[in-house]
């Protein structure tokens, strides 16, 4: 994946600027995300139908994942942006209390044991995070007003 340009100035979120890395979206600021705190919630296509996903800082990197579990595709997050567990250190599912590793996505507990979130790639630069869409999931795109 290529890196950010440094020194990059702010784009409008969700906005392909010509700073970014090539093929990524602009998803926040770094300073957005916290360490094991709220995640910055984003809106995607997933097979070209409304979805959305979710960004948090974990062990200082930048993880992204469809707000889908695994075990049943409903929203995981039990606020806007919580996904964590009381201590902090786990991703839980609000609907069934499946329990996801941060790091990696997997599903260490709970109805979905082994299964994984679908991860999107993020990249991290010039104090800025930008997500890079895939073949399944890609950037929510408005139609210009006339």
């Amino acid at each position: 994946m290529p890196d950010a340009a440094a020194g990059a100035p702010a784009a409008p979120p969700g906005a392909l600027a010509p700073f970014a890395p090539q093929g990524a979206f602009r998803l926040c600021a770094s300073t957005e995300l916290a360490e094991a705190g709220v995640a910055h919630v984003f809106d995607v296509l997933l097979w070209r139908r409304p979805a959305r996903a979710f960004a948090l800082r974990f062990e200082g990197r930048v993880v992204a994942y469809l707000n889908r579990c695994a075990h049943v595709p409903t929203e995981m997050d039990w606020q806007p942006g919580e996904f964590l567990d009381a201590e902090r250190r786990f991703i839980v599912c609000s609907m069934h209390g499946a329990v996801y590793e941060p790091t990696t996505g997997q599903c260490i507990a709970g109805p979905c044991a082994g299964a994984r979130l679908m991860r999107i790639d993020v990249v991290e630069g010039a104090g800025e995070v930008y997500w890079y869409p895939s073949p399944d999931i890609g950037p929510v795109v408005f139609d210009e007003p006339t």
